[in-house]
């Protein structure tokens, strides 16, 4: 019998969630994330020294001022693993503008248009490439603008239904549900456990990914952030699912049969009025999970990425 990983890969998109070169190639996904987080990891790892380096080298002869080489130089460097995961990956890359530009439409679509242009320089079209952006208002607007530019996105944090519904409105791409951090924040609330089928993030991907297809949205539905296997199982079938290093070899180890759980039944309706700005930030803070994850993963992400620059800021100075 094939293993549940072999069983998944014919139901759903595998992606890998991870900076990590050796486990991309190891597991063969068809797709690849990063983010701030997996890139500080990843600039730990021996692979990606000379990248790091590279980009370092690059920010130098750029420029002139220390502020604009640090900046530079990170923004190259996540060009450079996303170059480097492309050549392991048949599908696309996504690379994740700064978290600090989460509130800034016009930021975030200048910073994702000097990461295309990047690429370009390391023969990457935007065809290979996913601009991942916050789910705030302002991302989402952002991301519309890009769209429209045929540059394509992948809206992350995503942790409520009106954030979804404000993507596909938008056109965009496709949507990264977090699956894990919903269900740490559940736990923390209420101290339940949650069985695979009761579990508060699987739920909300469920409800998404139905919406979705009873809409005729084109938007795919990504799947992120798990936990655990019997997360990552319950969403068999989802469009895409982006899973983490540790899952995917946890995964390859099982055997059994996989049970199908998300599947496009063919029935539609026609969307319903389109989303306000005012009725999306109503929503949002009339759910206590959703505001508190969404801006606790920006901060972390941002946390993350001053990390990197001071890394890159110590690497310039020696």
């Amino acid at each position: 019998m094939s293993t549940l990983l072999e069983q998944l890969k014919a139901v759903t998109t595998v992606v890998a969630d991870t900076g990590d070169l050796e486990s991309i190639a190891q597991f063969t996904p068809v797709d690849a994330t990063t983010n701030p987080s997996l890139l500080l990891n990843a600039s730990q790892q021996a692979a990606s020294q000379e990248l790091l380096a590279s980009a370092i080298r690059y920010a130098k002869a750029k420029c002139t001022d220390t502020a604009g080489q640090v900046q530079l130089a990170c923004d190259k460097f996540a060009v450079e693993v996303g170059t480097a995961i492309s050549k392991l990956v048949p599908g696309r890359v996504s690379t994740e503008v700064d978290a600090r530009l989460s509130f800034d439409s016009q930021a975030t679509i200048d910073k994702a248009r000097q990461c295309l242009a990047l690429y370009r320089e390391n023969g990457i079209g935007p065809e290979r490439v996913l601009i991942k952006i916050a789910s705030t208002w302002e991302g989402i607007q952002a991301a519309r603008v890009l769209e429209q530019e045929g540059i394509q996105c992948n809206l992350t944090l995503l942790f409520h239904q009106a954030q979804a519904i404000a993507c596909a409105e938008a056109g965009v791409f496709l949507i990264s549900p977090f699956v894990g951090r919903i269900l740490d924040w559940y736990k923390a609330a209420t101290g339940m456990d949650y069985t695979a089928e009761t579990d508060p993030g699987v739920l909300s991907v469920r409800d998404i990914y139905h919406y979705y297809k009873l809409h005729g949205y084109n938007t795919i539905v990504m799947g992120a952030s798990f936990r655990n296997t019997g997360e990552v199982l319950a969403l068999a079938g989802c469009d895409r699912l982006t899973i983490s290093p540790a899952l995917l070899k946890e995964l390859e180890q099982q055997q059994g049969e996989l049970k199908i759980h998300l599947k496009d039944d063919g029935k539609r309706q026609q969307p319903p009025t389109p989303l306000s700005e005012a009725a999306f930030r109503w929503a949002l803070n009339e759910d206590a999970m959703a505001t508190e994850k969404l801006a606790e993963g920006i901060r972390k992400f941002a946390a993350d990425q001053r990390k990197l620059e001071q890394l890159v800021q110590h690497q310039l100075t020696q």
